[in-house]
């Protein structure tokens, strides 16, 4: 005999289920989207656009993901941030 605990275990179950399918579609798309990001920071480099890889650099882009690499491409291109350049001290 199936009793009211199990029905409700099993409502829970079914639940929890659709509840953790629905958090793995999305964050794999935003996995996605932070490695393409990465791969176009990488390739910029090589194309030898001057995008300085950092930290940060590679931080913004595993956040935004390909909005932020093309920012960053963008932002090194008009030499305003992510420049690749020698440091000249200040005295």
């Amino acid at each position: 005999m199936v009793t009211p605990v199990e029905i409700g275990l099993l409502a829970a179950a079914l639940i929890g289920l659709f509840v953790a399918f629905k958090l793995l579609k999305a964050v794999k798309g935003l996995a996605v989207n932070a490695i393409v990001g990465v791969v176009i920071l990488f390739v910029a480099n090589l194309a030898g656009l001057g995008v300085q890889i950092s930290w940060l650099s590679v931080l913004v882009c595993a956040i935004a993901g390909v909005p932020g690499a093309v920012l960053i491409i963008i932002l090194s291109y008009l030499d305003i941030a992510f420049v690749a350049g020698i440091l000249t001290p200040v005295l």
